[in-house]
């Protein structure tokens, strides 16, 4: 039996959680599936080696091309073996140059990459485990876009992503590029076209609540949806508007004061039968309104009223539970995408060439889902603790460097501070000990 990891990790680094490396599936099993875009003559890394080495590199805090080659540089030749990096037969470099990453990651297929990577973190996901807020065995996704400023063209035009997350773990289930000719409602039924969507709710904003989507949901996939209804449906949202809400009672209330700001929700909940009429939307059997009073320090009290539709019934999802929904796909933007620009830097990236932005996102996307699923809760503290030693990103990814020999075992022995970090092994597990002076 290997021997379980352990909490000493958590002891020395309390904000990253209660880390969890069982039954990682290797990323390169993967990784493989994604077409080499080279031609044969010259090839000397294998494209699997290559984007496991981006991986373990994002994963290791590295933002840019220029860093993940410096982290490659620096790497034993024992986490470059592990990683499937083939030595220059003369020595002359052991790691693949700027130029060579970019050059890969430019003429990548980036809707392959995207099934790899997102195909892994399903994989890697673990069962939800909820926190009191959801119904039991109420799965979520939410769809939202994102474009990368930094990636601009010449002709003016950004890298636009639209991504399927979920909600409980905010992991990427799936990504797709937006192409210039098209927008986010026509990308829609691409990105969720693969995924098992039965009894998942779908949640989205006023931009995908288009009948069309509603009605492929409900009858083609077997999902639930929750839409934001906006102006763009005129006829819908004027009847939601129009519902006697003064006569429905408050379904569920919050409240919430911190940051310099206090905010207040309040949501009701009216189903609509359809044998009366029913909702001029496919499958909407439940309306919802939601109301928010915010304050902000120095600032005045603003209030914002939302209208959305449902397609769960009341015996399905208490209002509550509705209400949770909601807030969590507005949360994505916090939890998700504000991660990708803060601790990534994904806005701050420059570069442009050929499909390389969208290939960094997707390993962006990958270093998040892969250290969330792990337990990590404090994901800018993960990504420096596992930037001291280029041996720790690898578990992450499900690899493991074999043979272990003594100078491995020495490689992973490192002073940090006050403590000696003393890294082991045990079976295929990493023991991570902190032991004081």
């Amino acid at each position: 039996m290997p021997a379980p990891l352990s909490s000493s990790i958590a002891d020395a680094f309390t904000n990253l959680g209660e880390i969890n490396l069982d039954e990682v599936p290797d990323l390169r099993r993967y990784l493989s599936w994604v077409p080499d875009p080279r031609g044969r003559c010259g090839r000397w890394y294998s494209l699997t080696s290559l984007l496991a080495l981006c991986a373990a590199a994002v994963v290791a805090g590295s933002v840019t091309v220029e860093a993940i080659c410096e982290w490659a540089t620096d790497a034993p030749a024992e986490v470059l073996a592990a990683l499937g990096i083939r030595r220059h037969p003369l020595g002359r470099r052991r790691s693949p140059s700027r130029r060579c990453l970019t050059s890969v990651l430019a003429r990548i297929d980036g809707d392959a990459l995207d099934r790899a990577v997102c195909a892994w973190l399903t994989a890697r996901r673990a069962a939800p485990a909820g926190d009191g807020e959801r119904a039991p065995g109420l799965r979520a996704v939410a769809v939202d876009g994102k474009t990368l400023r930094g990636s601009r063209n010449r002709e003016g035009r950004r890298v636009h992503l639209l991504s399927a997350v979920d909600q409980d773990a905010a992991v990427t289930l799936a990504q797709r590029n937006v192409g210039s000719k098209t927008n986010e409602t026509g990308e829609f039924k691409g990105l969720l076209a693969w995924m098992d969507l039965a009894g998942t709710v779908v949640t989205f904003d006023a931009l995908h609540t288009v009948k069309a989507q509603a009605a492929w949901l409900v009858d083609v996939k077997g999902a639930h949806y929750a839409a934001i209804v906006k102006a763009n449906q005129k006829h819908l949202y004027r009847q939601l508007k129009g519902l006697p809400w003064s006569e429905v009672g408050r379904g569920a209330q919050a409240a919430e004061t911190g940051h310099g700001r206090s905010e207040s929700r309040s949501v009701k909940v009216c189903g609509i039968d359809p044998a009366a009429g029913g909702l001029p939307f496919p499958g909407a059997v439940t309306a919802i309104k939601l109301h928010r009073r915010r304050q902000v320090d120095g600032e005045k009290r603003s209030r914002e009223t939302v209208y959305a539709v449902t397609s769960l019934e009341v015996h399905q999802a208490s209002p509550a539970d509705i209400a949770a929904l909601v807030r969590r796909h507005w949360a994505i933007e916090n939890r998700h995408h504000l991660v990708r620009d803060t601790t990534f830097r994904e806005d701050a990236s420059r570069l442009r060439t050929g499909n390389a932005p969208r290939a960094m996102a997707s390993f962006r996307n990958l270093a998040i889902g892969g250290l969330r699923l792990a337990g990590v809760d404090n994901l800018a503290k993960a990504t420096r603790y596992n930037s001291r030693n280029p041996y720790r990103p690898l578990p992450f990814i499900g690899i493991t460097p074999l043979p272990i020999s003594r100078t491995f075992t020495h490689a992973l022995t490192s002073r940090a501070n006050s403590h000696h970090e003393q890294t082991q092994f045990h079976g295929e597990h990493y023991v991570d000990c902190y032991v004081k002076k």
